[in-house]
């Protein structure tokens, strides 16, 4: 069995640990970046080719993708990349919603002047790669901008609900995130404006409002 790195296709760093969650991290960041996009046949030895394994680690990724939602195993056919639908994408949406505006409420008690700082610059870096036409940079730094607002909310339940649903809820809606562009990076003001304010209720409901426009 090989384990020398995959090839350049993969995004982000091939990590280190055991040689099947690495197939199966790399496998899980081309589908989450659309590489490998909804409904795409998932052949084992193209697989195993594109990331420098043998086809053991790849077939026992894919079975923990299936078990994970990620892939549909079909008899007689093979894998495919799951492809959400209407309903589970807005299901996703509204629990993601609730989350995002109790974080923005949570961080408008709690954050002082140096997470307020921190949002801020995130903001102003996003803007400018909207201007840049990075639409994938605004889409990481918007991740990060949201990840910075539940960190600011200080409460780790919280901050561990919301990671377990934010990769597939950001994978179901990247398309209408990679549009939004400069509004959504508005309304990212608009919410740290209201964080710095201390007004809780104000970044609750604005918060709420902006996570339901990027489901739309």
């Amino acid at each position: 069995m090989s384990t020398e790195s995959p090839t350049s296709a993969v995004p982000g760093p091939w990590r280190p640990g055991p040689l099947r969650d690495r197939v199966h991290e790399a496998l899980l960041d081309l589908i989450t970046s659309r590489a490998l996009p909804p409904g795409r046949h998932l052949v084992e030895s193209d697989l195993a080719r594109r990331l420098g394994v043998s086809r053991q680690p790849v077939r026992e990724a894919l079975q923990r993708l299936s078990t994970d939602g990620w892939v549909d195993l079909r008899p007689a056919q093979g894998a495919f990349v799951h492809v959400p639908t209407p309903a589970e994408a807005e299901q996703l949406g509204t629990v993601r919603t609730l989350l995002e505006g109790e974080a923005a409420r949570l961080a408008a008690a709690a954050a002082g002047p140096e997470g307020v700082r921190a949002l801020e610059e995130l903001c102003a870096a996003g803007e400018r790669a909207v201007a840049a036409g990075e639409a994938d940079g605004a889409v990481a730094l918007a991740a990060r901008f949201h990840a910075k607002v539940m960190e600011l909310a200080g409460n780790a339940v919280l901050a561990e609900l919301a990671a377990r649903i934010d990769r597939r809820v950001r994978w179901y809606h990247a398309p209408a995130a990679r549009q939004r562009g400069p509004r959504s990076w508005a309304e990212h003001r608009e919410v740290t404006a209201a964080i710095a304010a201390g007004d809780q209720a104000r970044a609750t409901a604005l918060m709420r409002a902006h996570t339901g426009h990027a489901h739309h």
